[in-house]
């Protein structure tokens, strides 16, 4: 019940109003059946603009923290997070990552609409970086498409750190499904999957305008918070660049098939 009221009386008309959000490509997306929403991601926001503008239900694979955090604001948050329909995700790798998956696959066999960022976490300057193979694993395992989702402006309403959302538009494109029923029963191949992942990232590529750089955003992310720690030492990549010096913006680097 949370997220229609949510949707519909308590944010809806206030996003609506403060940001005039519009989508395309609206078609693209199935009015029933399992299907996977790969987004690009920008800002926490992105997770509210888009349940927004879509009619059917989407559930996100929230990371756990958000469910966990001590104090009242914790329990808001996670009666919230709860409310809305996220499931929540344990990402620190192992048999915590194979449950994540597992409740993936089960939602889209019950023929739910999941919403995923492949690259993992939100992009740490705006730019499109590397997808995690997780989402092609889930479209071969429970055998449904993916549709590739972008969202403009979403950085500039919430840029990373702030605590108040800004004024501005948001547009949210989506493009053509991609079907990758060809590879039914190979989940599991290294190589399909990594072509899988690429291929969407293409797409979100193409339909975004965004910069493609072949590393993995967290950890830029982490680098970037190691040289705040130790400030003399050099850089393990310079920016726009691989460790092996480079360049690493490009487009993304296989495709299945």
């Amino acid at each position: 019940m949370l997220y229609w009221w949510s949707k519909f009386v308590l944010l809806g008309p206030l996003l609506r109003l403060f940001f005039r959000p519009s989508i395309e490509g609206l078609e693209h997306v199935p009015e029933r059946g399992g299907a996977i929403l790969a987004s690009n991601h920008l800002a926490v926001a992105d997770s509210f603009f888009l349940p927004l503008l879509v009619p059917r239900r989407i559930t996100f694979l929230a990371k756990r923290e958000y469910f966990t955090q001590p104090g009242l604001i914790g329990w808001i948050k996670k009666v919230f997070f709860t409310g809305v329909g996220q499931v929540p995700i344990d990402r620190s790798g192992g048999s915590a990552a194979q449950a994540a998956m597992d409740t993936a696959v089960r939602l889209l066999r019950e023929d739910k609409l999941l919403g995923i960022y492949p690259e993992g976490t939100r992009s740490p300057d705006g730019r499109l970086y590397k997808g995690k193979t997780g989402v092609a694993r889930m479209t071969l395992e429970a055998g449904v498409p993916v549709i590739p989702v972008v969202m403009i402006g979403t950085d500039r309403v919430n840029p990373i750190g702030s605590r108040i959302w800004r004024p501005r538009k948001v547009r949210i494109k989506i493009g053509t499904p991609l079907d990758f029923s060809r590879y039914a029963g190979m989940a599991g191949d290294r190589f399909i999957e990594r072509s899988m992942t690429d291929e969407i990232m293409y797409a979100l590529m193409e339909l975004s305008g965004q910069t493609y750089v072949d590393l993995y955003a967290a950890s830029v992310k982490e680098r970037a918070a190691a040289a705040e720690q130790a400030p003399t030492d050099p850089p393990a990549a310079a920016d726009g660049e691989g460790g092996d010096g480079r360049d690493a913006s490009r487009v993304p680097g296989t495709r299945a098939g």
